[in-house]
């Protein structure tokens, strides 16, 4: 269909390569659980960072296993049954996005709306950073809702994506299996 889809130059598709996301760790990635599992990492992460409070120093060893959580979560959880829920089908759009200099992209999903959404998350990540130095539970509490809603933002058009392109490319249908 000439003209409805283009192809996305000057974008920096390298995102997923410091996690080691190619073939199946995109598809352990997109296991739900790794999903909803991670979203519990920015809180876990300001708790321990809060807890300097009662621990001093050893504060660091929960934010290390936080860190470290980011990075092993998908080697923890195997290829799920089925990628037709909204969390891996969220995953699956993120691939495609992350992908963009090398897949043809639908015009409609060519909008700075997930920059923007990543933009919004990095500003509730600063007010988080900030309510965590000055250990002010409202600015925390606002960073960490900041930081989810926005994430709940890209990742549902990481779904309308998806499904747009899973109609058009084989490929990328081929990655929706089970029920």
């Amino acid at each position: 269909m000439r003209g409805f889809v283009v192809r996305n130059q000057g974008y920096i598709a390298g995102a997923a390569d410091p996690f080691g996301l190619e073939g199946e760790r995109w598809m352990r990635h997109a296991n739900p659980v790794s999903v909803w599992t991670r979203f519990s990492v920015v809180s876990l992460i300001a708790l321990a960072v809060w807890s300097r409070q009662w621990i001093g120093w050893y504060c660091v060893v929960p934010v290390a296993v936080g860190l470290a959580w980011i990075l092993a979560n998908p080697l923890l959880f195997g290829v799920p049954s089925s990628t037709r829920s909204w969390a891996s089908k969220a995953v699956l759009g993120e691939r495609i996005w992350t992908e963009r200099t090398s897949m043809d992209i639908p015009v409609q999903f060519r909008s700075h709306v997930p920059n923007l959404a990543n933009a919004v998350s990095g500003l509730g990540v600063l007010l988080l950073a900030d309510g965590l130095v000055v250990l002010d539970g409202w600015m925390v509490g606002a960073g960490i809702v900041i930081v989810h809603l926005a994430k709940l933002w890209y990742l549902d058009r990481m779904v309308l994506l998806f499904d747009d392109v899973k109609q058009r490319d084989a490929e990328v249908s081929s990655w929706e299996h089970g029920s």
